[in-house]
């Protein structure tokens, strides 16, 4: 109904989360700017140059085209990050986690696997040593 010749009008405003802002890419001389540590390009680089020169090439049997089908099986059968469903949240899970390390008498059994979201899954694994353990 019109008032004082005026139609009031709702206006319904969406509010929306600001995303953090991207920053530039950590590779020497890069200009792009990322939401991660390195652009998608670099990314690849330092992945290689750590399988290559890092890893214990043991591992590298460990994973190979067997482990991505069981990979693919159990995130299929747990679709839901393990941890957050401890603490009460529904969180996707995105990796699949060896409670026993391979490089220490784990199998890929489905008792010694979990089903993690990303933050879950580095959270863990920087915990346990993993990729970022310190070399002695």
């Amino acid at each position: 109904m019109p008032c004082g010749g005026f139609l009031s009008a709702r206006k319904e405003v969406e509010l929306v989360m600001p995303y953090k802002p991207k920053r530039p890419c950590s590779y020497p001389g890069c200009p792009k700017l990322t939401d991660g540590r390195y652009c998608e390009e670099h990314q690849k680089i330092i992945t290689a140059r750590y399988n290559k020169h890092e890893r214990d090439p043991a591992s590298k049997k460990r994973y190979g085209r067997a482990w991505k089908r069981i990979r693919d099986r159990y995130i299929a059968a747990h679709p839901l990050c393990e941890e957050c469903r401890k603490a009460g949240k529904v969180t996707p899970a995105e990796e699949v986690h060896h409670i026993r390390p391979l490089s220490k008498g784990g199998t890929h059994a489905e008792g010694n696997l979990m089903a993690l979201c990303k933050p879950c899954h580095s959270e863990i694994t920087a915990r346990e040593g993993g990729r970022w353990e310190r070399r002695r």
